[in-house]
C-alpha cells in the first residue's frame, strides 16, 4: 500500500469520526504521521484542509435544523479565526518534534477529561437509578398498606 492510499483511507476515517462529533484530527494526524510517515506540519495542514469542507457541511446542517445563533456565534468565530492565524504563525517557528509532543499532550489531556466526564456521568446515573429504586420500593410499601 502506497502512502497515497494510506492518506486517502485515513482521510476518510477522519471524516467519519468528524461526522460523529469527535474531531477527525484526533485520528487523522497521528495516522498520517505514523502510518504514512508524513511530517507533523504536513499532517496538520492536511487535517486543516479536510476540516474546512466538513465544517461547512456540518454548519449548513446545524443552521437548517435551527441550532445556530449567528449573533452568539459571531464573536466565537472571530476569536477562532484570530487564534487559527496566531497558531499557524507559531507552528511555522516550531519544529515537528515540538508540534508532535504538543499534539500528544493535547490528546492525552483530552482523553483524561473525557474519561473523567464519563465516570462522573456513570456515577450520577447509578445514583439516580438507585434513588428511583428506593422511591419505587417506598411507593409499593405505601400502596400495599
Amino acid at each position: 500500500m502506497t502512502p497515497q492510499h494510506v492518506i486517502i483511507i485515513v482521510s476518510a476515517l477522519g471524516g467519519i469520526i468528524g461526522g460523529m462529533g469527535m474531531g477527525g484530527g484526533t485520528l487523522l494526524i497521528p495516522l498520517l504521521t505514523l502510518a504514512a510517515g508524513l511530517e507533523q506540519h504536513l499532517a496538520q495542514a492536511i487535517n486543516l484542509m479536510a476540516f474546512v469542507p466538513m465544517s461547512l457541511v456540518a454548519l449548513a446542517i446545524h443552521k437548517k435544523n435551527g441550532y445556530v445563533r449567528v449573533k452568539a456565534a459571531l464573536p466565537v468565530a472571530v476569536l477562532a479565526v484570530f487564534g487559527a492565524v496566531c497558531g499557524s504563525l507559531l507552528s511555522s517557528y516550531a519544529g515537528g518534534r515540538i508540534l508532535r509532543a504538543s499534539f500528544g499532550v493535547f490528546l492525552g489531556v483530552l482523553g483524561a477529561v473525557q474519561l473523567i466526564k464519563t465516570i462522573v456521568a456513570a456515577v450520577k446515573a447509578k445514583k439516580a437509578n438507585k434513588a428511583k429504586s428506593v422511591e419505587k420500593a417506598k411507593a409499593s410499601k405505601h400502596t400495599a398498606r
